[in-house]
């Protein structure tokens, strides 16, 4: 078992009928998930699969192959798809639409891009992000396409609209919700 600062050998209970089922480390884990949030953790910072390799090896002297790294990174690839994917609620009260310059690591280098966030508040006053997209600047066009996404998970209709000044942006709004 690899823990956050060493490896660990465990040995699990065993019974006649193999029901035993073990409740902090389960059966066949290798890793802790606090480890796995260490991986993430780096990954979400830039860092390669081979630096973090490297760092771990570094810091906590264990071996870990850049295979492993992927494996850890791409199950919270799967867990984002899916949140990305998931079915919205019919009607929002309010949804406000904006982007933000932030810096984003692509291919080993660090480039300025725009983040859309949409963040809807729901009839009961729940708030809730709806959706993230990630484009090279802030347009319009791009708008048109995270509203069209927005509909074809479910949102039928937006009381109030909250936006910058874009141009293009209302009309954008008006034509994908009426």
């Amino acid at each position: 078992m690899l823990t956050g600062d060493q490896e660990v050998e465990i040995e699990v209970p065993r019974d006649r009928t193999g029901e035993f089922e073990p409740v902090i480390v389960p059966k066949y884990s290798k890793r802790i998930e606090l480890f796995n949030d260490q991986i993430i953790s780096l990954y979400a910072r830039g860092m390669t699969a081979r630096d973090i390799v490297k760092h771990l090896k570094d810091i906590y002297n264990v071996d870990v192959s850049p295979a492993l790294i992927s494996e850890v990174t791409n199950a919270v690839m799967d867990d984002v798809n899916e949140w990305r994917r998931r079915s919205l609620e019919d009607m929002y009260a309010v949804v406000y639409l904006d982007a933000l310059r932030i810096n984003s690591r692509e291919s080993g280098k660090n480039q300025n891009k725009a983040l859309y966030i949409a963040l809807g508040i729901n009839l009961e006053g729940r708030k809730e992000v709806l959706g993230m997209y990630l484009s090279d600047n802030e347009g319009a066009k791009f708008w048109m396409s995270v509203l069209s996404d927005l509909k074809s998970r479910g949102v039928k209709d937006i009381l109030f609209a909250c936006m910058d000044g874009l141009t293009g942006f209302p009309e954008a709004v008006r034509a994908v919700f009426p």
